[in-house]
């Protein structure tokens, strides 16, 4: 029943953290560490979501300030209400076209985000203009194509079992540039000096298969987007397959994992 809807909708903010917020949170604090920059800084996040990255960035660098964007006022109005800081300003903004001064941030950082702007390139060299020489400007996403996000992966298996042609609304069929050699390269070509990238792994375990299932329900991303499109007998089947066939601990709970590629470069 795949139609041509790619269900990106991206507004609900409670949604989406209990889809992938709660594991974004996870992921950030290492990809700040990785990076290794001085406190006292200047920040820029591009496409904030709900401050995931913005909390982690508030509580471990020691910023003088931060400046957040995203284009979904939903997930800004989230932000907000978490992180009332006065370091922090949360905008509405297009990655495609900052409206910042060049040459004006110290830090350039963006959080599971880059795959899904319609052009990358233009993106990626807003954020290398918006940032001082000798700054830095990266990047993390999810490995797509590796099947990193294994409750995803789970999910459309499942899905395309039932329904071929949802294959093509996969992530991986739609982002298959997520590799770490790809990354580099649209690094690089943004004018970026010394890329380096490394791979962030944390674990994502559901305490039961409600705890998994819930959040495809609430239809906040592709995957939960496409689960409420079915109709409900369908629904019911897709359910069935994963509750039979995601693995389980002795205690009930859904042991799964996720993988992130990082990038990060400095202006010259």
């Amino acid at each position: 029943m795949t139609g041509t809807s790619r269900h990106d909708a991206w507004q609900a903010g409670d949604s989406y953290d209990l889809y992938m917020g709660r594991w974004s949170r996870q992921i950030a604090p290492p990809f700040l560490d990785w990076l290794d920059l001085a406190d006292g800084l200047n920040w820029l996040e591009v496409g904030c979501g709900t401050g995931a990255l913005s909390a982690a960035i508030l509580a471990r660098c020691r910023p003088k300030s931060l400046i957040a964007i995203d284009p979904s006022e939903g997930f800004l109005a989230k932000a907000r209400a978490n992180l009332p800081d006065g370091r922090a300003a949360f905008q509405v903004g297009d990655a495609q076209a900052l409206a910042l001064e060049t040459g004006s941030r110290d830090a350039v950082v963006s959080a599971l985000m880059l795959n899904f702007v319609p052009d990358r390139d233009k993106a990626l060299a807003e954020m290398k203009r918006v940032a001082r020489v000798g700054g830095t400007v990266a990047f993390y996403v999810w490995d797509y194509p590796g099947g990193g996000v294994e409750f995803m992966r789970a999910f459309w298996n499942a899905a395309t079992s039932l329904d071929p042609g949802a294959v093509d609304l996969t992530e991986g069929q739609r982002f298959p540039f997520c590799t770490p050699d790809r990354l580099t390269d649209l690094a690089r070509s943004a004018g970026l000096a010394s890329v380096e990238h490394t791979a962030i792994e944390v674990p994502t375990v559901f305490k039961d298969f409600d705890d998994y299932w819930h959040p495809f329900t609430l239809g906040a991303g592709p995957a939960p987007g496409y689960c409420m499109s079915l109709a409900p007998e369908a629904r019911q089947r897709l359910k069935e397959i994963l509750r039979a066939s995601l693995p389980r601990a002795n205690d009930g709970s859904i042991p799964l994992k996720t993988r992130a590629w990082a990038i990060k470069g400095v202006i010259v």
